[in-house]
């Protein structure tokens, strides 16, 4: 029995390096498997990182683009509205001028406007009452064939003064007078309030 034995333990030794290599050999290729894997996972993983800080910086980049616009926008209206201010508050100041240097201004503008002194000089409710005769006087006094006469009709202006000839009227009020000077300066009282 003694060869049966041996025979028995060679073959179960054999078996058991044949068994360990191959399990040695499994081992190596499942650490090469898992080293492949972990290896395009790490890829993996940096690009999507990679992609999403990308992604993070655009979106960034264009939030702050927006914001950009935004407070341009606002800085424009906040503009317009001080241009606006001051034009609002450059007519106040024409209509409580004193009184004298406000006869002489409607008196100035009557005279530039009228075409053929004859025409009729439409005033406010409260000029015609307070102004429309001096005005009206001093004008006629600086044309040469000066028959301006005061309107009996009033229009519901802040100051100035409507011109009228039949169905012609020159419109010298206050109000028009500013906005077509608004055209005309914006860009030089801008100038003056932001420069």
């Amino acid at each position: 029995m003694d060869g049966i034995e041996k025979i028995t333990g060679r073959i179960a030794a054999d078996a058991g390096r044949e068994i360990d290599e191959i399990n040695a050999e499994a081992r190596r290729q499942a650490d090469e498997i898992l080293a492949r894997y972990e290896a395009q996972a790490k890829r993996e993983s940096e690009e999507i990182l990679s992609r999403g800080k990308r992604n993070a910086d655009e979106r960034v980049e264009r939030l702050a683009s927006v914001a950009q616009l935004d407070a341009r926008k606002l800085e424009l209206a906040a503009k317009q509205e001080m241009l606006s201010k001051a034009y609002d508050l450059a007519l106040e100041k024409l209509v409580n001028l004193p009184d004298k240097d406000y006869v002489t201004l409607l008196a100035n503008l009557a005279v530039k406007a009228s075409s053929t002194g004859k025409e009729a000089v439409i005033f406010s409710q409260k000029d015609r009452t307070r102004y429309g005769k001096q005005v009206v006087t001093q004008a006629n006094e600086r044309l040469k064939d000066g028959h301006l006469t005061m309107s009996e009709q009033t229009r519901p202006i802040q100051g100035g003064l409507i011109l009228s000839d039949g169905d012609v009227e020159v419109n010298c009020t206050f109000e028009t007078l500013v906005r077509l000077q608004r055209g005309e300066m914006d860009r030089e009282v801008a100038k003056v309030l932001f420069d």
